[in-house]
């Protein structure tokens, strides 16, 4: 400790004896410094504070039924790019502070300085949402018009930007509603399309098919049974048809001509077509084939009647049980020519309807593709249309309410006195500058050219331990010399501080003027 305290004061002594150098040295620093702060150009700060309120009713109130953007992330967005570049552009047009700018490299300085100068800070914790915006200027009024011109674009910036992205959206939105709209009417039409070529094989429509398969299938069966008995019975009748005599004998003359036999089939087939006409339409197959068979039978007994002359009185009269025989033959002949049409027309619905269910699965599944495609467009295109009504509510409520509020709590407003240079203050800070340069001058001369000034100093510079000192007398020559001298010290120091007295009074005088 006690070393520390003899090297200090060894500097200390190595400082007092360069103090004309420290004195001049601090002049010089006085002199440059005064004169760079009272050069300095005035400066005047512009500031106003805005509230952006976020806290509407209409946001509890639409929410579902329009589109509701986060009002937080809106106001981030705002205060974030208030500061750039485009902004800072239309602040200089405003305030045509751009004329001054004759090219471009001056006009990108003007901007950046600009950006540089303009602060936007947020208000302290528990006053969310509280904005300050200041800016400085040499021009008061040109600082308040900056002011003013970044809050225009704040309030106008923030609609123009809400209203350029409902626009963007509901043009987008439209686009894609009529694209979807023509895929819809696409599928519309392909679904409709294929249900009219399908018709009677769609799901639902007339029932199972192999259901239908299976009973067509049980038609023909119990048809071609049906058949297989009046062709028995036919064949049966025709064998005892065969057996008998036509003729009993003359029982008089008969006046009657033509084919008894023919007319007994016909008469047959037109009581069982009678009998068929109760159950079934004219458009019946049974019925059909009846009349052709029955047409077949008159023109066989035309030709016939042609061919054959007309019997004469005493023709023989046929056997009663022969007639009957022929009239039942004709019944069978009827009714196995019916059949036959059934079968044959069973066994045609039958192969069509084989052949259908064939399709049937694979219709199903084209009918459920389609299906699919359709109700995804139908319900991307009713989502669309829900989310164009939203997107026009959403619009007109911003447009006709305040969903963000801007309240300007401040007003632009610029202090009578400049806000930079604090010249007194800088004055004060100037001269301990110097005070502290000089001593640091005078210190750094000690050590370049460092003198002895003590026992210790002669001991470490020699290494040899010192016996002795002699005191040196001065006369009084002497002593007045150096009292001369420190006077002359003093007072160039006391000249320091009075020119620092007048340079801050000087200052004093012009800002009042000012």
């Amino acid at each position: 400790m006690h070393e520390v305290i003899n090297q200090l004061l060894s500097h200390a002594r190595g400082i007092w004896l360069r103090r004309w150098h420290a004195i001049i040295a601090a002049w010089l620093i006085a002199v440059v410094g005064w004169v760079f702060v009272s050069t300095l150009p005035q400066r005047y700060e512009a500031s106003a504070r805005v509230y952006i309120d976020t806290q509407s009713i209409l946001k509890p109130l639409m929410s579902g039924l329009a589109v509701n953007t986060p009002i937080e992330q809106q106001v981030q967005v705002m205060t974030r790019t208030l500061l750039s570049r485009p902004n800072m552009e239309k602040v200089s047009r405003m305030t045509d502070m751009d004329l001054k700018a004759k090219s471009p490299r001056e006009m990108e300085k003007l901007i950046t300085g600009l950006m540089g100068s303009v602060e936007l800070e947020a208000a302290s914790r528990g006053q969310e949402n509280l904005y300050r915006i200041t800016y400085q200027n040499s021009s008061p009024d040109m600082a308040k018009k900056v002011v003013q011109s970044l809050l225009t674009i704040l309030v106008e910036g923030s609609l123009g930007s809400k209203r350029k992205d409902a626009d963007s959206a509901k043009r987008f939105i439209e686009d894609q509603i009529k694209s979807y709209e023509q895929k819809l009417n696409a599928s519309e039409n392909a679904l409709k399309e294929f249900k009219q070529k399908n018709l009677g094989m769609m799901p639902g429509q007339g029932g199972d098919y192999f259901a239908k398969l299976g009973e067509a299938q049980k038609n023909v069966n119990e048809a071609t049974l049906a058949l297989r008995e009046a062709e028995t019975r036919r064949d049966q009748l025709k064998r005892q048809l065969a057996g008998e005599d036509p003729e009993e004998g003359a029982q008089g003359a008969s006046a009657v001509g033509g084919n008894p036999e023919l007319d007994a089939r016909i008469q047959a087939m037109e009581k069982n077509l009678d009998q068929m006409r109760l159950s079934y339409t004219e458009q019946h197959p049974d019925i059909v084939s009846t009349k052709r068979v029955i047409a077949q039978l008159e023109e066989q007994k035309k030709q016939e009647a042609k061919i054959k002359k007309p019997v004469t009185a005493n023709a023989a009269s046929q056997n009663p049980y022969y007639q009957q025989l022929s009239l039942s033959l004709a019944e069978a002949e009827a009714q196995a020519a019916s059949l036959k049409a059934r079968v044959s027309e069973y066994s045609s619905r039958f192969s069509q309807l084989r052949q259908q269910a064939n399709m049937v699965p694979q219709v199903e599944t084209d009918l459920v593709q389609l299906n699919r495609d359709y109700e995804v467009n139908k319900k991307n295109y009713d989502q669309l249309l829900t989310r164009r009504e939203s997107a026009q509510m959403s619009e007109d409520m911003e447009a006709k309410t305040d969903v963000i509020d801007f309240k300007v709590i401040d007003p632009p407003y610029v202090p009578p006195n400049p806000t930079f240079p604090n010249r007194p203050l800088l004055l004060s800070m100037v001269l301990l500058l110097a005070i502290a340069g000089g001593t640091a001058f005078a210190f750094v001369l000690s050590q370049i050219r460092p003198i002895i000034t003590d026992r210790s100093g002669v001991t470490a510079l020699t290494e040899y331990p010192v016996l002795g000192t002699v005191t040196m007398v001065w006369n009084e020559a002497q002593t007045k010399s150096r009292r001369k001298k420190l006077l002359a010290w003093g007072a160039s120091f006391g000249a320091l501080v009075s020119a620092y007295v007048v340079v801050l009074g000087i200052s004093f005088l012009f800002a009042r003027s000012a």
